[in-house]
């Protein structure tokens, strides 16, 4: 991992342009770090089972996945698609949906931990739809 030069005492704007120098590996497992310190302090006294079921509920689409889906998607509203833009987005769709499935698969399991069903669960942790739904 290259090393970033910052200063003793960061701003929140100083350090994210020097998380900007990070390449996009770098930036990706930064970002998995931090989210995972989120859940924590989030979360400090969960169980690690609900803990690390949480980490993955909340982990979100990569961001290149997303970007390329949303792209092909509005050339599509656009009418604009190739037929080989138009495989690859339901290349796409289908990684989309495999997600999302494993997603509600670790909140159905955080249910059970929970004594709960998914619908209190979702609206207790204010879990919506994602957008790309």
């Amino acid at each position: 991992m290259p090393t970033v030069h910052v200063e003793a005492q960061l701003t929140k704007d100083e350090l994210l342009k020097a998380v900007q120098q990070l390449s996009k590996n770098d930036l990706e497992q930064f970002v998995f770090q931090v989210v995972h310190l989120r859940a924590k302090r989030h979360a400090p006294g969960l169980p690690k089972t609900e803990a690390e079921l949480l980490q993955k509920i909340n982990q979100g689409l990569p961001v290149e996945l997303q970007k390329r889906y949303s792209e092909l998607i509005a050339k599509r509203q656009g009418e604009e698609l190739t037929p080989e833009e138009h495989s690859e987005l339901l290349s796409l769709t289908n990684q989309v949906e495999k997600l999302e499935a494993s997603r509600v698969e670790y909140l159905a399991e955080l249910a059970r931990l929970r004594h709960s069903n998914l619908t209190d669960l979702t609206k207790a942790l204010g879990i919506q739809s994602p957008a790309y739904a």
